[in-house]
């Protein structure tokens, strides 16, 4: 059965991916349960645990990324939950369930609700949980969520043209490009970003679902 934790309705995902709970407004925090991760509403509580996380890796001195430094940390909380106030984005934390360990953020952003649309973005984990089985499910949970549990019609996900290991990810998810945004925005270090938009659609979902449970399954065997 459905229960609820904090602010947000809880999602357990069965191996056909059945959403329990009300499908409704594409704003409501909730919780989505993996094997390999949980996605949980974003708080303030978070922010020590997230702390930590970003320094393995150190990926906030990425050119070409926006990641938080640990000092900004608590900054880069308070704004996303202001977005969520605002209502253009819902903001997670990212959690290893065997360890309990806050691994990483992700988002539903650019919230288009009268377009049943989102861009699944923002996120960035630990050095350690990098091309592992935890980010294939997450993604696996969102896209479930957006499609099976709110009805989208398209969730989006855009990236620096500069940041190749992100386009190759998103590639093997089987988001497919719509395009690159030339001169799309200014970096904080002034220099200017092409945006490369892909998105999955409806229509898509059951192929991309599939080979997602696919790749989990290659994992569960190996």
């Amino acid at each position: 059965m459905a229960g609820f934790i904090g602010l947000g309705r809880v999602a357990r995902y069965s191996d056909d991916l059945i959403l329990f709970g009300m499908p409704s407004d594409l704003l409501q925090p909730v919780t989505l349960k993996g094997e390999y991760v949980e996605l949980v509403p974003l708080s303030m509580e978070h922010r020590e645990g997230l702390m930590r996380a970003v320094e393995d890796g150190e990926v906030w001195q990425l050119w070409y990324t926006s990641v938080p430094s640990p000092a900004g940390m608590e900054a880069e909380i308070e704004r996303r939950l202001g977005l969520w106030r605002a209502g253009s984005m819902l903001p997670f934390a990212v959690i290893e369930p065997g360890t309990g360990d806050v691994v990483g953020m992700t988002t539903y952003m650019n919230v288009d609700v009268g377009n049943r649309r989102v861009e699944i973005g923002s996120t960035w984990y630990a050095a350690r949980v990098r091309r592992t089985a935890l980010n294939t499910e997450a993604k696996l949970l969102l896209l479930g969520h957006a499609f099976d549990g709110l009805s989208c019609i398209a969730v989006e996900f855009r990236t620096h043209f500069m940041n190749y290991a992100s386009r190759r990810a998103i590639e093997r998810l089987g988001a497919k490009l719509d395009g690159i945004l030339r001169s799309h925005a200014v970096m904080a270090d002034g220099t200017l970003r092409d945006t490369c938009v892909y998105s999955v659609i409806a229509p898509e979902w059951q192929t991309v679902r599939a080979h997602l449970r696919w790749e989990l399954t290659r994992v569960r065997e190996s």
